[in-house]
């Protein structure tokens, strides 16, 4: 009997793109053998593609855990490919009572968060959220977080696999021994001050053919999800490639010279060269849209849209 799905990379650097010119071939090696403005104008930053997308399907409550920050990945986790990881997460489904575990209490301190690791009650220091679908949260690095079992979460995160497991409620590998626990790195990314995960309202977006809404942004990625019951166009942007991750429906997507079938599940990679792409749904759909923004740019352009600095700061985390 196969093993139960735990997550799906969609982005994964040994994913194969499955149409277009680079089908067949690898993600990473796509990236670096696609033209420039494919990538688009400030794809220079990022040598290896920068954005990792999953699915998560939690049966069971994942270990407590934390990840480091760009500067102490830098540093410390060479080896690792130095990068820290900062993510979100949008819930595609939930069951009722299914609890995400995001962010220590205020006034938790190393010491205290020590003693409940030893004494099997750390559960207790952390901030509990009962999640339903549609919800977006943010997950900083240096956040102690966890995820409980009756989701399914779409996770938008930088390109990296560093995770400091903290606690593991006794669990044992394929050996029978203790999974391995990375307590002394963990509290040393921990931002026991504070950092800003956790739920994040969205921003209604003015669309003519969908509802838009902006889930959540930060200088490593921004994620729109849009949902569509008609023809509706994708503008393209010069500077920034796109990513759509389908999350329901079934339809076509057009691009300059030919239509392809989509359906749930599936990540498209949309040059940033393509002026316009149009979607076709034969049944309602609904999809993210991630871009690796500027973040000034794209509070520049909100204000434009008549956004205070209030709601925008609530949904573009810097």
């Amino acid at each position: 009997m196969p093993e139960p799905l735990g997550e799906a990379w969609l982005t994964a650097l040994e994913s194969r793109v499955v149409t277009g010119p680079f089908a067949g071939k690898l993600l990473g090696e796509s990236w670096h053998n696609m033209p420039a403005d494919w990538r688009g104008i400030r794809s220079g930053v990022y040598p290896e593609f920068p954005l990792l997308l999953k699915f998560l399907f939690p049966r069971d409550k994942l270990s407590i855990q934390v990840h480091p920050d760009d500067s102490y990945a830098a540093i410390y986790e060479q080896d690792a490919g130095g990068r820290g990881k900062t993510e979100m997460w949008h819930v595609v489904c939930a069951d009722p009572g299914a609890e995400l575990l995001i962010g220590l209490k205020p006034g938790v301190s190393r010491e205290a968060f020590e003693e409940r690791v030893a004494r099997d009650t750390v559960e207790d220091l952390f901030v509990r959220y009962q999640v339903h679908a549609g919800e977006t949260y943010f997950v900083e690095a240096g956040t102690q977080h966890a995820i409980c079992p009756g989701m399914i979460v779409c996770e938008i995160q930088e390109y990296s696999d560093l995770t400091y497991r903290v606690y593991d409620y006794g669990r044992v590998d394929n050996a029978g021994k203790p999974r391995e626990l990375h307590l002394e790195k963990a509290l040393d990314v921990t931002r026991f001050d504070g950092t800003r995960s956790g739920k994040v309202p969205s921003l209604s977006l003015h669309s003519p053919d969908a509802s838009k809404h902006l889930l959540a942004a930060c200088k490593f990625f921004a994620t729109e999800r849009w949902d569509c019951d008609r023809t509706t166009s994708i503008e393209g942007d010069a500077s920034q490639f796109q990513l759509l991750v389908f999350l329901r429906g079934r339809g076509r997507l057009h691009d300059s010279e030919s239509g392809h079938p989509y359906r749930p599940g599936q990540a498209w990679f949309l040059p940033a060269s393509l002026e316009v792409a149009l979607l076709q749904p034969a049944e309602p759909s609904s999809f993210l849209r991630v871009t690796v923004p500027d973040p000034k740019l794209l509070i520049h352009q909100l204000q434009n849209q008549g956004f205070d600095m209030e709601a925008i700061s609530r949904v573009v985390l810097e």
